[in-house]
């Protein structure tokens, strides 16, 4: 059998990005990791905003070390005439252009993008934007805590009265995956038709997709159940339990045979498992509060580890509330070697790999630019 060589899936993909912030850096970071060649077009002297969040990573901001080793940095000043040239003869070389800039920013640059695939056939135009174009708000900037806000994400999340924005960048990280998920489609879908195109990606269709579940309890019920905090609305139980040893169980069931199991094998509770309320999922929703003070006095009587071997025996998904140090030290991580060092100007520096793995694919161990590293090398390739 002939040995299969791992390769990088993307080599001879270059992408431009006009990117800034978060959703199009996310896209473009993980083409990189696949091996295109990722070029970031960055304003001399000020680049992504990004660059200046934060100085965590020994003087680099953590959002521009998380979303763009791998990449080339170029500073062009595209409302200059010459570097105009040579970002147009940088398209020409291109097969994907990835943009979030501000509301007709690519208009006022003179790069509208109909007219872009007109100049370029085979060039892909992924345009995201925070809400489309057309509509009452498509002039609005946007940003993640605004477009969770405005998408009704904030107000399921939290508990009745209070809403939350979700810690993790949903509208941001939903947009960047679902671009990175568009270039794919158009880069195999031009292998077919030999034809570019322009996808348009809103971060309030994102939003509003990601709330589906929400979205048709409103629309067959006419109301939406109230968030509550460490839980899920439509199942009961699901959340957080302190432990004896002051830790908290995530300890959940999502089904009526799994409620079953956790009833007889884990509380050792038959009458609950009896218990005509309690029979079905719905019934279990709505005596949530009876359910929840009956295992948080069971877990309150036990440690969190003597919990989660009974759960584990009854087939019962469990987990541990954790917090950052603990991710970072997680086991499931180091042990499974999903740890890389990359390059930057401030020295090697620890980041993840891509979560979807592959033994045939070679992910890239790329550098994290400093602003306009690469302009000098680049502007001679443009000519």
């Amino acid at each position: 059998m002939t040995p299969r060589i791992p390769h990088a899936p993307l080599e001879g993909v270059t992408v431009l990005g006009l990117e800034q912030a978060v959703a199009a850096p996310l896209c473009t970071r993980h083409l990189a990791d696949l091996g295109a060649r990722v070029i970031k077009v960055e304003q001399p002297g000020v680049g992504d905003s990004a660059r200046h969040y934060d100085d965590a990573v020994r003087g680099l901001s953590s959002h521009f070390a998380w979303l763009n080793h791998g990449k080339e940095s170029v500073a062009l000043d595209l409302a200059d005439g010459r570097d105009a040239e040579v970002f147009d003869r940088l398209l020409a070389q291109a097969d994907v252009l990835v943009s979030n800039l501000a509301p007709g920013a690519l208009d006022r640059l003179g790069l509208n993008r109909d007219q872009l695939l007109e100049r370029h056939p085979r060039l892909i135009v992924v345009d995201i934007s925070g809400y489309g174009r057309g509509g009452p708000l498509d002039h609005k900037r946007a940003y993640d805590l605004l477009v969770q806000a405005e998408g009704g994400a904030c107000a399921i999340t939290g508990v009745p009265g209070q809403p939350v924005k979700s810690g993790i960048p949903i509208a941001d990280v939903g947009t960047g995956l679902y671009a990175f998920s568009a270039v794919l489609t158009a880069l195999y879908d031009r292998d077919r038709t030999g034809r570019g195109t322009v996808v348009s990606l809103a971060m309030i269709d994102v939003v509003a997709e990601l709330m589906g579940v929400a979205i048709n309890q409103l629309i067959h019920t006419g109301s939406v159940p109230d968030p509550v905090g460490m839980g899920s609305p439509m199942v009961s139980p699901y959340g957080a339990y302190r432990t004896r040893d002051e830790r908290q169980v995530v300890l959940g069931t999502t089904s009526d045979r799994e409620w079953q199991r956790f009833a007889l094998k884990v509380l050792d509770r038959p009458d609950l498992a009896e218990d005509p309320r309690l029979v079905r999922n719905p019934g279990r929703v709505t005596h949530r509060g009876e359910l929840d003070e009956i295992i948080g006095a069971w877990c309150g009587q036990r440690d969190c580890a003597d919990i989660q071997r009974l759960a584990d025996a009854a087939g019962i998904g469990n987990a541990v509330l954790n917090d950052v140090p603990g991710l970072v030290a997680h086991p499931q991580l180091t042990l499974r070697e999903r740890w890389r060092q990359v390059g930057s100007p401030v020295g090697d520096l620890p980041v993840l790999l891509p979560p979807a793995a592959s033994a045939d694919w070679l992910i890239r161990a790329g550098q994290i630019p400093a602003l306009g590293e690469h302009t000098a090398k680049i502007r001679g390739e443009a000519g």
